[in-house]
């Protein structure tokens, strides 16, 4: 089909704007990643379906065209952490603490199945800019609990789009639909969302990929939490909703950095303070429920205590 119809159908205005049907965004972002559009026509693809508002069903088409392409490698006995691709400015990122933790509390707590977190990364996307998971992995130890997935790797055609993003400055679908597309063939996924519409919006596009997935207010486009929060998971068809405060667990933290250099980054970890370790132990609790490793968030921090 001709790429130009798509771009007439989200780029004419409100009046003349109609939405696509899964089959006809699939077969825009396979021209796409293909290659067979210029990118000035991306450009004006991209945000024109950003101004017009993605339905769910143009997003679930984008994430099936998106896996035609990805090469996939499984890791057993696992849940996908998706983190946004656009970086991090306000806190460090935990998760270079997440393996020492699982060692420790499955050092002690045998009768639990093993759980393997997977992260997926990239050169930085728009529209902030931060840190990335790519920019830490480079430089933390190898860990067996923590696997990272680089997209340039799985799902090249996608990262080849980085410059053309960044020419443009803008968040587009791509950003909405990256972060959670299960290269790992994990049977749990978890991601976040700030602004309730999402959560619905995220369950209904990433849950046909996943034995359970699990949308958590959280810090940054990330599933780590610094502050109270909520989840949010579909139990027989309607969205349940439960919420968790810190101070329950004894965690106080109210730091927050104003763009956060690589360096303090990991100095935060390397060197962690007792908040920090205990924040990090917390985040752990919450993916050992959102996997059904423990029955509760109270058992899981009791066990890795």
């Amino acid at each position: 089909m001709s790429f130009k119809k798509y771009i007439k159908a989200v780029g004419t205005g409100v009046k003349g704007n109609r939405d696509l049907t899964q089959e006809e965004i699939e077969n825009a972002i396979e021209q796409i990643l293909l290659n067979k559009v210029t990118p000035s026509q991306i450009g004006a693809f991209l945000i024109g379906w950003r101004t017009k508002l993605e339905t769910n069903e143009e997003l679930k088409g984008c994430v099936e065209a998106l896996r035609k392409f990805m090469k996939f490698q499984k890791v057993e006995d696992s849940i996908e952490l998706g983190y946004s691709f656009d970086g991090r400015c306000d806190n460090p990122f935990l998760f270079p603490l997440f393996g020492k933790i699982l060692e420790e509390f499955y050092a002690k707590n045998s009768d639990i199945r093993r759980l393997n977190l997977v992260i997926s990364g990239d050169f930085l996307q728009p529209a902030k800019v931060g840190l990335t998971t790519k920019e830490i992995f480079a430089n933390i130890p190898q860990n067996d609990y923590l696997h990272f997935f680089d997209r340039k790797e799985y799902l090249k055609e996608l990262s080849d789009l980085t410059e053309l993003r960044h020419e443009l400055g803008l968040r587009t679908a791509f950003n909405t639909v990256e972060k959670l597309l299960n290269p790992s063939s994990s049977e749990y996924g978890v991601t976040t969302a700030f602004h309730k519409p999402y959560v619905q919006k995220y369950l209904d596009i990433f849950a046909p990929y996943f034995k359970e997935v699990v949308v958590v207010k959280a810090s940054e486009g990330s599933p780590e939490v610094f502050k109270n929060g909520k989840y949010w998971k579909m139990i027989d068809g309607n969205i349940v909703e439960e919420s968790f405060s810190l101070e329950d667990y004894g965690i106080v933290y109210d730091k927050e950095f104003e763009n956060i250099s690589l360096e303090e980054a990991l100095n935060i970890v390397n060197n962690p303070d007792e908040n920090i370790l205990k924040l990090a132990k917390f985040n752990v609790a919450l993916y050992l429920l959102f996997s059904k490793r423990v029955a509760s968030l109270d058992e899981a921090w009791q066990r890795l205590n």
